[in-house]
């Protein structure tokens, strides 16, 4: 949790340094920033399900359930809480400076956005489950689960890309 802690406060840092030595490329920075902060959470996304689907699959209390434990509370805690969280506060900051939050496609794909966030809570609230060895949902569920932030990640990306409307 500290690192994590540590690794949002340098990034934050890095951004209020690159404003402070160049503010004409400040737009271009933050994107890149988002896009990275992007890739990590999805990364994060799809992976915790896929360690669900293995983690239903074996003994409560095993050596390789305490193994999943910790790798799905490492996974959540030091990459996809605070990617989101990046994600988030500088995909805001641009939807602000850019578009001044106007436009259909901007707001379907901030809708995704809260969606793939809805979603990242629901693996959150997995993670506790299968921490407390409660978690009843069979391999199957994790699974289907697995394909939804592909789903959204699909409709985000031609919404930014395409701009339908």
């Amino acid at each position: 949790m500290r690192r994590a802690a540590v690794a949002v406060a340098v990034f934050v840092v890095l951004a209020a340094a690159l404003f402070w030595l160049d503010p004409v490329d400040l737009y271009l920075w933050i994107k890149a920033l988002h896009v990275i902060a992007v890739i990590a959470w999805m990364a994060g996304m799809l992976y915790l399900p896929r360690l669900f689907v293995y983690h239903a699959d074996v003994p409560v209390g095993s050596p390789q359930s305490e193994a999943f434990k910790v790798m799905e509370r490492r996974l959540l805690r030091a990459i996809i809480n605070p990617a989101m969280i990046v994600t988030w506060v500088l995909g805001l900051w641009l939807a602000w400076s850019g578009f001044g939050l106007m436009g259909g496609w901007l707001h379907a794909k901030i809708a995704l956005v809260v969606l793939l966030s809805g979603v990242h809570g629901y693996l959150s609230y997995a993670v506790r489950l299968f921490a407390e060895d409660r978690s009843s949902r069979p391999g199957r569920h994790w699974r289907i689960v697995n394909e939804v932030p592909t789903v959204l990640m699909i409709g985000i990306v031609i919404l930014v890309i395409v701009k339908p409307f």
